[in-house]
């Protein structure tokens, strides 16, 4: 399928709440009063067993995460740090270095700051960073390199998922005939998995093609890799290997890792130790971050293996549930844990919604303007049986 041509969906919590807008969600879902409700819902239930196909994580409630954390101290005890140095935060730097394949690593408040703070650095003095035009950095995250760090940024508008090393090449030839006066460009991004495309993953190969081009024309080049281990997942590709060609990595801590907030920019050490003095300046020096990165340091460990059952596991309960008439669901080219959900008769998709949620605590984001529902599988179909989870969607499309 045209992956940027897909039925709309709610691409993050935000997103949905506002496509869905208040007035119509309790239509969709009778049993729940407003879109705060919706919201907040799935942060009242037990999560050890809630099949939560919403997010790309756990999405821990805060009694809960109080508990997560206070087991993972019982079984090897947190050590706190104290301006980000030593602790759990200088452990999880170190072991996202290492998969990274890069010198050094260092923790930021937000991915944002992790995002403009790679481009600003690696852009110098030059003026512009090529992006792609769905990607995060040019679509969310508010014009913040253009009013903060003096950096333009031009999109590679294609209408595709992610743009080629040709379609690189024609955009900068583009600025370079039609702009009189010239100002550098100095830096290169590339979003992998692309959230805006439903999370489809850029192939290796053309990575490799834009890296070899890059290399040739002596631009440095930038990783937004927040949900990085779903590609590395599903497409059988290691974040070494992705990472590779790259001059800084940014990886998310809360999207699967489960912390409440936090980002790891990863890259050679003379960059990264630059990067203490930004974060400051910036205002995003936090004394002590233990709480976001033992966290996501627990769900660090094993996540190769993890993962790799996550999406053999998704695989297996998406054919078993496409043997089904009522429902359709589909994969994306290039893909990694979100599948569309189409119904194929006349089912109450409300009523659907609700009686999962309800009686059997699986929980499924509203469906879009077409009667599509987005699936997001992540680690918490792991915590029951898959034919257990296949039993409970067919008897309430059966009912």
């Amino acid at each position: 399928m045209d992956n940027m041509k897909a039925k709309p969906s709610f691409n993050s919590r935000r997103d949905f709440l506002k496509k869905l807008g208040l007035s119509s969600l309790p239509i969709l879902l009778p049993g729940i009063g407003s879109a705060e409700d919706y919201s907040d819902n799935l942060f009242k239930r037990d999560n050890n067993k809630l099949i939560n196909l919403v997010y790309d994580g756990l999405a821990y409630e805060p009694n809960d995460y109080i508990q997560k954390l206070q087991e993972i101290n019982k079984s090897s005890s947190i050590s706190a740090d104290v301006y980000g140095t030593g602790g759990a935060t200088q452990k999880l730097e170190e072991k996202l270095a290492e998969l990274t394949g890069k010198e050094k690593a260092i923790y930021l408040p937000t991915g944002t700051m992790a995002n403009q703070l790679a481009i600003k650095m690696l852009n110098a003095e030059n003026t512009k960073v090529i992006v792609p035009e769905n990607s995060h950095i040019y679509r969310d995250e508010t014009d913040s390199a253009q009013s903060v760090h003096g950096k333009r940024l031009v999109p590679v508008q294609n209408n595709k998922a992610y743009y080629t090393a040709e379609e690189l090449d024609e955009t900068i030839q583009n600025i370079h005939q039609n702009e009189v006066f010239k100002s550098g460009i100095g830096t290169v991004v590339i979003e992998n998995p692309v959230r805006r495309a439903n999370g489809t993953a850029v192939p290796l190969a053309t990575i490799q093609e834009i890296a070899a081009y890059c290399k040739s024309n002596a631009y440095k080049m930038h990783l937004d890799a927040a949900r990085i281990h779903y590609a590395e997942a599903y497409q059988g590709v290691s974040l070494k290997e992705y990472a590779a060609p790259f001059d800084t990595v940014y990886i998310s801590l809360y999207k699967y890792l489960n912390a409440n907030g936090g980002a790891i920019l990863c890259g050679d050490a003379e960059l990264i130790d630059r990067m203490h003095h930004q974060i400051k300046i910036l205002g995003g020096t936090m004394y002590q971050s233990w709480t976001n990165t033992a966290m996501a340091l627990h769900y660090l460990d094993g996540i190769t293996d993890r993962f790799k059952k996550l999406a053999d596991t998704s695989k297996e309960i998406v054919k078993a549930l496409n043997q089904l008439d009522e429902i359709n669901i589909s994969s994306i080219d290039n893909g990694t844990n979100i599948y569309e959900l189409a119904f194929n008769s006349n089912i109450d998709i409300g009523h659907f919604v609700n009686e999962l949620d309800n009686k059997h605590n699986i929980w499924l984001r509203p469906p879009n303007e077409d009667g599509q529902i987005r699936l997001s599988f992540n680690e918490s179909i792991l915590f029951r049986p898959a034919d257990e989870i296949v039993g409970s969607i067919k008897s309430v499309l059966r009912a």
